[in-house]
């Protein structure tokens, strides 16, 4: 019987050497490839065609709902399980509108985060601990969000809201760095910036900077730590 082939897509070594003792301790899983920056997974997961990619959320580039949505309507058959290190409700109907199979706070444990990878390699979707087919997955997505799951006029955007400049301008204000600063470190123009930043806003549908940036680490998308540890 074939193994499931799974990708680690993931910006820090231990937590994937974590992961990868769980699934090669077992004898129907095979871990094919380790990704740590989400624009290098692109290419590699289009390559490899995994049966099941286990992404963080928060990564270096494009993110893993970003990733999630554009490479599931042309691979229908490798499954995305996004793992994250703040729960959010918002972000799991986010998740599941993308094509995510399966979405998990890190802390997720090992038995579950392994029953997941099986079930979403035989085409199944887990949501709230329960395990799913596709319909049931829309009818949960209309029950508790209403019909704009999947109108049109929803924004889209809310998947992965931000582009890799727009989250690199917001890594540097969780540093506490000023415009000019930003565009120095970032060799772009202070106006450049400002354009970048009504552009967040709008998008977050937040009023000030702070707000922006405490919005993203709320939602794993961007880390205190790791941008401050990143400078030293």
């Amino acid at each position: 019987m074939a193994k499931i082939r799974v990708m680690l897509v993931d910006d820090h070594p231990l937590f994937r050497q974590g992961l990868r003792r769980v699934l090669e301790g077992e004898p129907d899983i095979e871990v094919i490839s380790e990704i740590e920056d989400g624009n290098t997974a692109l290419g590699t997961i289009q390559e490899l065609k995994p049966d099941v990619v286990i992404t963080d959320i928060n990564l270096p580039g494009v993110n893993g709902l970003q990733i999630t949505r554009a490479l599931k309507p042309t691979l229908p058959d490798t499954a995305f399980i996004i793992l994250t290190a703040y729960h959010d409700e918002e972000q799991v109907f986010h998740a599941m509108r993308a094509g995510a199979a399966a979405y998990f706070a890190k802390d997720v444990v090992p038995a579950q985060l392994l029953e997941a990878v099986r079930q979403a390699a035989s085409g199944n979707y887990i949501v709230e601990g329960q395990v799913m087919v596709k319909a049931e997955v829309a009818a949960w997505l209309l029950q508790h969000f209403g019909q704009t799951a999947f109108s049109e006029d929803y924004r889209d955007e809310a998947i992965g809201p931000l582009s890799p400049r727009e989250m690199e301008i917001l890594q540097q204000i969780a540093l506490g760095r000023s415009n000019k600063e930003i565009a120095y470190h970032l060799g772009i123009s202070r106006q450049t910036v400002k354009n970048h930043m009504t552009s967040i806003l709008r998008k977050l549908d937040v009023s000030d900077r702070t707000q922006a940036a405490l919005y993203a680490v709320r939602r794993g998308w961007i880390h205190l730590h790791e941008s401050k540890a990143g400078e030293m």
